[in-house]
């Protein structure tokens, strides 16, 4: 089961503030779901979760408009936050440590009903971003590593082109073809669609 909330607000970094609407994922079952990517706004987000148990708050990465819908989740259901520790300066502008996060692991497997997802640590957009590969639902939640179109963005503190590029060609383009990409901001796409379009 996959459910998809778009929210919108504010992404700030570096001075800078951008007006963004971000997918928010709900996966699992009836009785029990993760939310990847916590983003603007808990009360839409605790809606769609309705009465089913919800394990966690998977951050994809911790730029803010990913992670500041978190702490009111968290605080309306005790759910964990699971977030990559190479992002922890990212998450400190934030929540400095007011807000304590588990640490994801590159391979590690969460369940969530009947569903198993890896993580796949992917950095280049940020230094501990990840993406979300659900085998036997024949999708990648790749937050803002890989979008239709093309890969995240990288010309912003603490990110890198020719790592996005690198984490995109090994990790993301060895899935199978057919895997539906379901991203941080804007339309679904497929592996096959941006293994053809190239990597520039």
């Amino acid at each position: 089961m996959i459910e998809r909330v778009v929210t919108s607000g504010v992404f700030a970094l570096d001075g800078g503030t951008w007006e963004v609407d971000n997918n928010v994922w709900i996966v699992g079952s009836d009785e029990e779901v993760i939310v990847i990517d916590a983003a603007h706004d808990p009360a839409a987000i605790l809606a769609a979760v309705g009465d089913r148990r919800l394990k966690a708050v998977v951050c994809t990465h911790a730029h803010n408009d990913h992670i500041n819908a978190a702490r009111g989740v968290v605080e309306a259901t005790g759910a964990v936050v699971r977030l990559h520790p190479e992002d922890d300066v990212l998450w400190k502008m934030e929540y400095g440590e007011s807000l304590p996060y588990e640490p994801l692991q590159d391979g590690e497997a969460l369940h969530v009903g009947d569903v198993r997802l890896e993580v796949l640590h992917t950095p280049g957009h940020s230094p501990g971003a990840v993406c979300l590969h659900a085998p036997g639902l024949g999708t990648v939640f790749t937050g803002d590593t890989l979008f239709n179109g093309g890969p995240g963005a990288t010309g912003r503190s603490y990110s890198s082109h020719d790592t996005i590029v690198e984490s995109i060609r090994i990790r993301l383009f060895s899935l199978p073809g057919e895997t539906v990409v379901r991203t941080g901001h804007g339309d679904d796409t497929t592996i096959a669609a941006e293994a053809a379009r190239g990597l520039g």
